[in-house]
């Protein structure tokens, strides 16, 4: 049976071109074109949908606000669409992230055809990948006294773990090893996972945590700033030749592999894209294998495809400790199901438990 996708879009000429590009996929169907949120809203129950796309910015309820009601009434994989990639606007697309949107695809700002037309093929793409994706309620945000911000509270509709009992046990020697680094990958899925995993860190960590996480041009710094504000300890990007600090969380700069040339000492390495990728979380993860060896730990996350797995692979061989997030929590599973195909994952954890497997286990005071 084909995918069926409704569209949230206010603007009739992206109404069209949309509409031509959904139609020329023969395992995509259009069963609904909302020029708002409410409209949409209103379609829900009755086209069934198994994709929803939405424009952030459109009369009476924009895609935050439809993002919001879907996810608290009728949960479905939502893909936004947005033509904002200034900071104020990015900031505002991970809002929906947060909310409950899986992921975030640009729209050609200026709206030229042949934009479009490149555009296709990753819009079919990523309405493949969210149409077999588990999603879970969302009830509407909450207060979080702790950091003074709002939160969403999630009823997730599957188990996520056992609870602090259900922590593997660590063997006495990786527990009482010196680490100097923690590595993350991620892609679809990753920036709610990120945020779920880095706004537990506390100050004084003592490490510095690199994250490569796969992002569409253009939202990298939104990502960025977003996270800042969502964690406890500082969110930057590096740069080659930086040092890195104890107690920051860095990502690559967009477009660029980030790698280390000696252990603390970012650097930039002048390769074309791996796995279709660039940054590369292998490419990241054979780096800091070959630098800093048994004393990292590497953490791969949700995402398509293969990128990261033999990069996690390096790390285990080197010594370090690898760990991969299963099934239950993963929004999609490709990544770390391949890590865990080569035996590359020492652990393989629910979401939820990957934080105080950091914090309590292998960062033990």
């Amino acid at each position: 049976m084909p995918i069926r996708v409704l569209i949230a879009e206010d603007s009739p000429v992206v109404q069209v071109i949309l509409r031509r590009m959904l139609a020329s996929c023969p395992d995509v169907e259009l069963v609904g074109m909302a020029g708002n949120g409410k409209e949409a809203l209103k379609m829900l129950p009755q086209v069934l949908p198994d994709v929803v796309c939405t424009d952030f910015h459109m009369p009476q309820m924009n895609g935050l606000e439809l993002t919001q009601e879907i996810m608290a009434t009728m949960p479905r994989p939502i893909l936004i669409l947005s033509a904002s990639v200034q900071a104020e606007d990015t900031q505002n697309v991970f809002r929906v992230l947060k909310a409950g949107a899986v992921d975030v695809l640009p729209k050609p700002i200026d709206g030229g055809m042949r934009d479009w037309q490149d555009l296709q093929l990753e819009l079919i793409t990523k309405i493949r990948v969210l149409s077999g994706v588990a999603v879970f309620t969302h009830r509407r945000q909450g207060r979080d006294l702790r950091r003074g911000t709002s939160q969403p509270v999630t009823a997730r509709s599957k188990s996520v773990g056992l609870g602090q009992s259900s922590l593997p046990p660590i063997a006495p020697a990786v527990r009482q090893r010196t680490y100097e680094l923690v590595t993350i990958g991620a892609s679809t899925g990753g920036p709610q996972a990120l945020q779920e995993i880095l706004r537990e860190i506390p100050v004084g960590f003592p490490v510095p945590i690199v994250c490569v996480q796969h992002i569409s041009r253009g939202f990298l710094t939104g990502l960025v700033n977003w996270l800042d504000t969502e964690c406890r300890v500082p969110v930057r990007i590096a740069q080659p030749g930086m040092r890195a600090e104890a107690g920051v969380i860095y990502f690559p700069p967009e477009d660029e592999h980030l790698t280390f040339s000696r252990p603390g000492v970012f650097a930039s390495a002048p390769l074309p894209p791996f796995s279709g990728h660039r940054p590369s979380v292998t490419v990241t993860f054979e780096s800091v294998a070959q630098v800093y060896g048994r004393r990292c730990v590497g953490i791969l996350l949700t995402g398509m495809g293969k990128d990261g797995a033999l990069g996690m692979q390096a790390i285990s061989q080197a010594g370090g400790v690898t760990i991969a997030q299963d099934e239950a929590t993963s929004v999609v599973f490709g990544m770390p199901k391949e890590a865990i195909a080569l035996g590359a994952a020492r652990y393989v954890l629910p979401l939820p438990e990957i934080a105080p497997v950091l914090l309590k286990r292998l960062f033990v005071g």
